[in-house]
C-alpha cells in the first residue's frame, strides 16, 4: 500500500471525522470517500455530501432570516 502525505484544511479535516465510520481510522475513511468520489465524478455526477442548489450567496448564514420571512409574508 502507498504512502502519502498530504495537507488538507481544518475544515476538510473535520468533514472527514464527520464521516468516519465507528472505529474506522482517518487514512480508510479518507481513502473511501476519495474512491466514493471518483467514482461519482466518473459517472457524471457530484458526490452526496457535496451541497448543491441554488439560492443566494449567503443562504447558509441567513437560512433562518430567510425562512422568518417566508412564513411572516402572508
Amino acid at each position: 500500500m502507498a504512502r502519502r502525505t498530504i495537507h488538507i484544511p481544518e475544515g476538510t479535516e473535520a468533514l472527514v471525522r464527520e464521516l468516519a465510520s465507528e472505529g474506522e481510522s482517518f487514512s480508510a475513511t479518507v481513502a473511501r470517500l476519495i474512491e466514493a468520489g471518483a467514482k461519482a465524478l466518473k459517472r457524471g455526477r457530484v458526490p452526496s455530501y457535496v451541497g448543491v442548489g441554488e439560492g443566494p450567496d449567503d443562504l447558509g448564514r441567513k437560512a433562518e432570516s430567510y425562512l422568518r420571512e417566508l412564513v411572516t409574508s402572508d
